[in-house]
């Protein structure tokens, strides 16, 4: 284990992030399992930032290639393999944008009651309520995750307007 790793284990542990029994969200990292729960514990992880591999995890969960999640995240792809390499950290913007994509990612499955396959084209269909773009177009923003996010929530209030 490099010292980048152990730090960021002990930033983890330190913050008492993986003692969280009411965790409401999570992603795989290469360190284990990084939960969640509230505000003040997602700021935690920002300010420690995330491994470089979490990008695959996230595009794992979003069904989308690593390119396109490192294109949401303003990365280069060589970028983002020599820091991968060298075990280094995402900065605190690129950790946030990969948190609340997940939080955002888990929303949209439960909405679409865990019918991952609905959610997925409906992440890739031009969506009227968002000005006829694919929802997953906005996810190079924080204000875009956050208009896909209202747009999840008419959904499952039956609002659509």
């Amino acid at each position: 284990m490099d010292i980048k790793t152990y730090n960021f284990k002990k930033s983890i542990k330190r913050a008492g992030l993986k003692k969280s029994k009411k965790a409401n969200w999570e992603i795989a990292t290469s360190s284990g399992t990084v939960t969640w729960a509230n505000n003040m514990e997602r700021i935690a992880i920002i300010r420690n930032g995330l491994p470089f591999d979490v990008v695959e995890t996230l595009g794992q969960k979003a069904n989308l290639p690593t390119k396109a999640v490192l294109n949401y995240l303003g990365l280069a792809q060589t970028t983002y393999n020599k820091k991968k390499r060298e075990n280094d950290l995402l900065s605190r913007r690129e950790s946030e944008v990969v948190l609340i994509l997940s939080e955002l990612l888990d929303f949209g499955l439960e909405v679409f009651n865990n019918e991952a396959e609905k959610f997925q084209r409906w992440l890739k269909k031009p969506n009227m309520s968002l000005g006829n773009v694919a929802p997953e177009s906005l996810f190079d923003s924080l204000s875009g995750i956050q208009e896909v996010r209202n747009a999840l929530n008419r959904l499952e209030y039956g609002n659509m307007t």
